[in-house]
């Protein structure tokens, strides 16, 4: 068994928030891997079910970024796991908007959450780092983190989330490399002798001419999407 925790802030406030695309992974995964429902427990929300061949438990803890570790050792403990068992979504400073690594222990670099996860968990879990860029300046760190996702990141952050969910199953499963290939081939899609087009989903359908016009723009509607 797996617990695969990601980190941001509770409540709509804190929604879009860069600080929360911790949340937003989980949210993603369980969406397109019908884990679930959501319930409340261990001080936040979590959600069962499998990945692949592996039993997961999908969480984001309610205690708030800075206490995150009180959340995550509570589940690690009921299901009697340890550190090698738990994999951590966080946002990350010192990555590029849309990059992501996965790293195995590591130090907390200053995230409040992680210095939690180390104080209640220590620090030998596995991380996937969420670049979130850095606003140029430490005086507006938090004014960034805690600033919304901008209209322009809403394709790059949907097909991160994308490349995020579909490999998931195999982050599960301990293999990181196929997990990495299975995000890049979302974020950063081999070049075809063909159109643009052709290396991307195509585009939905219009909707019938009876619905009702959605007229939110692209970073609204995946916002909604985790509240």
């Amino acid at each position: 068994m797996r617990i695969i925790a990601g980190l941001g802030n509770p409540g709509a406030k804190y929604a879009g928030n860069r600080h929360n695309i911790g949340f937003m992974a989980v949210d993603r995964i369980a969406a397109d891997h019908g884990l679930g429902p959501w319930r409340a427990r261990f001080r936040g929300q979590a959600a069962e079910g499998r990945l692949g061949n592996e039993a997961v438990v999908l969480l984001k803890p309610g205690t708030f970024m800075n206490l995150s570790g009180e959340s995550v050792g509570e589940a690690l403990r009921y299901y009697k796991l340890g550190p090698a068992d738990l994999i951590v979504f966080h946002d990350e400073l010192d990555l590029a908007p849309g990059k992501l690594r996965v790293k195995q222990g590591g130090g907390h670099a200053g995230h409040n959450g992680l210095r939690s996860l180390h104080a209640h968990v220590g620090p030998d879990f596995t991380r996937v780092r969420l670049g979130i860029g850095h606003p140029g300046h430490k005086e507006r760190v938090t004014g960034w983190v805690l600033g919304d996702f901008a209209r322009a990141d809403a394709e790059w952050l949907d097909d991160l989330l994308r490349g995020i969910s579909e490999g998931a199953p195999s982050l599960a499963a301990g293999d990181s490399a196929r997990f990495l290939n299975a995000v890049a081939l979302r974020t950063a899609p081999p070049r075809s002798s063909g159109s643009k087009a052709a290396a991307r989903p195509a585009t939905p359908a219009p909707a019938d001419a009876g619905q009702a016009e959605d007229t939110r723009n692209a970073l609204q509607r995946l916002v909604d999407r985790f509240r």
